[in-house]
């Protein structure tokens, strides 16, 4: 193919035109290797429960190490967002793989709790940058004809973070020394993490979307003529030039102030994405860690209620998995409307079982279709509905919300399960979700399929 020397935006429709190749299987393993070995959250709760017992923690200071993870996620969201839009998305997320690595190897050498508490405030906002960047910046390489198969992907091999770490914390109990284990597991994905940063620091192409936001059009030229002319290799074909549509060519550089977020269609999807990421994060967390307890609440006894907890978590991969294969066959609002009627109704219903077998049978269920929702909010709609010049800052923004809900909702769950019960907590659940499908409903940005150029067009008035 010749080199195209164009000195407008014609990134999308080149992209988009592309079909799937190694091009798009090798950026989506840097992206989902990425967010598979970045776990320092979830071995919190793991390292807790060895400082419990090794005698550096008590309950006084899990819960500032907890609080100040999340308070750092949310300042990591809202700056990687500024970062990644302003300097790139391979330099965003090379600086926060760098920033990530160093914090977990200078927590494994903590002398005391509260050097690791401080360190800790600091890894969550290495590790709310990295993850803004990571599913918001994969969205601008795929075609939009399959965006959220890849996305969720993406998702489905992140989310195996959890087993795995737990895989190797039971191992490690068995061989490592109580005071070694914890900064073990530190050191784990610190090196993992670090094998990610030598592969995205050689392979990891810049966005040539982002590029042309910036007027640099002939680095964006470069990259592209070398994306297509490996494809056209490994297929054995010759690409057509795309057709540019005439609205994109204007050779002035695209600038959005972080401002215009909270003016005209920009604010609406800042609202449409804080409260798709709000019920996201109300719902899964809620029954993450409030599941064995309202079990007991139920007049089921611990051991079975752990035992119910984990078989129902089960169903988190198998949501995902699921959500890789449907999501593109469906509009966007259609998927996330049906998905939250959905659990609103299940939990219902969960909330109203006594028995063993119906709570292991509704339980797996709702965990399927909560993780369904998770994959599609946090991994395809939230990051894919910002023009490109704002994208990073726009799901950051959103991010942090989201995350905000988080940290209060735990305190209204304590509240109605001990003035009202259980099936108190699954309406506030199931409230949340209606609330959030109404929003959807007259708020929502049909995305499926639509161009990250379609996307784009938005007014800030």
């Amino acid at each position: 193919m010749a080199k195209n020397n164009t000195k407008w935006p014609n990134a999308g429709p080149r992209l988009d035109r592309l079909p799937t190749s190694n091009f798009h299987w090798s950026v989506y393993a840097m992206v989902a290797f990425g967010l598979l070995v970045c776990w320092s959250n979830a071995i919190g709760g793991l390292v807790l429960a060895i400082l419990k017992d090794i005698g550096w923690a008590d309950n006084d200071s899990t819960a500032v190490f907890s609080s100040l993870t999340t308070a750092g996620m949310f300042l990591g969201a809202l700056v990687g967002g500024v970062i990644g839009d302003r300097l790139g998305r391979r330099n965003g997320y090379i600086m926060f793989v760098i920033f990530h690595v160093v914090t977990m190897v200078i927590a494994a050498f903590s002398p005391n709790m509260t050097f690791l508490i401080v360190v800790r405030f600091f890894m969550g906002v290495a590790l709310g940058g990295l993850l803004t960047i990571l599913f918001a910046s994969w969205t601008e390489y795929v075609p939009s004809r399959d965006r959220g198969t890849w996305s969720s992907r993406a998702s489905f091999i992140g989310n195996w973070s959890y087993p795995i770490c737990s895989l190797i914390a039971s191992f490690l109990v068995g061989v490592v020394a109580p005071d070694m284990n914890w900064r073990i597991q530190f050191i784990i994905p610190a090196v993992n993490s670090l094998i990610v940063l030598i592969f995205v620091w050689k392979f990891f192409p810049e966005s040539p979307r982002w590029l042309e936001t910036k007027g640099r059009y002939d680095e964006a030229n470069v990259i592209l003529d070398e994306i297509e002319t490996k494809v056209e290799n490994q297929k054995g074909i010759q690409l057509e030039q795309p057709e540019v549509p005439t609205d994109l060519v204007d050779e002035t550089p695209t600038k959005i102030p972080y401002s215009s977020l909270f003016k005209g269609d920009l604010l609406k999807r800042v609202i449409l994405g804080s409260m798709v990421l709000i019920a996201m994060n109300v719902v899964q967390y809620t029954l993450i860690n409030w599941l064995p307890t309202m079990l007991m609440a139920q007049g089921i006894d611990l051991e079975q209620s752990v035992v119910l907890n984990t078989m129902s978590m089960f169903g988190a991969p198998i949501g995902i998995f699921i959500a890789m294969f449907i999501i593109d066959r469906f509009p966007r609002k259609v998927f996330g409307i049906g998905l939250l009627v959905i659990i609103a109704v299940l939990g219902v219903i969960y909330s109203q079982q006594t028995s063993i077998v119906a709570l292991s049978i509704m339980g797996f269920f709702l965990i399927i279709f909560v993780y369904m929702y998770v994959c599609f909010a946090s991994a395809v709609y939230a990051p894919e509905i910002w023009p490109t010049a704002a994208k990073l800052r726009g799901a950051g923004l959103v991010n942090s919300v989201g995350r905000i809900s988080g940290i209060l909702s735990p305190f209204a769950v304590s509240a109605l399960l001990t003035s009202s019960g259980v099936p108190a907590v699954f309406v506030l659940l199931g409230a949340t979700a209606a609330l959030t499908a109404v929003v959807i409903l007259f708020l929502g940005v049909e995305s499926r399929g639509a161009s990250i150029e379609e996307l784009s067009n938005v007014e800030a008035k």
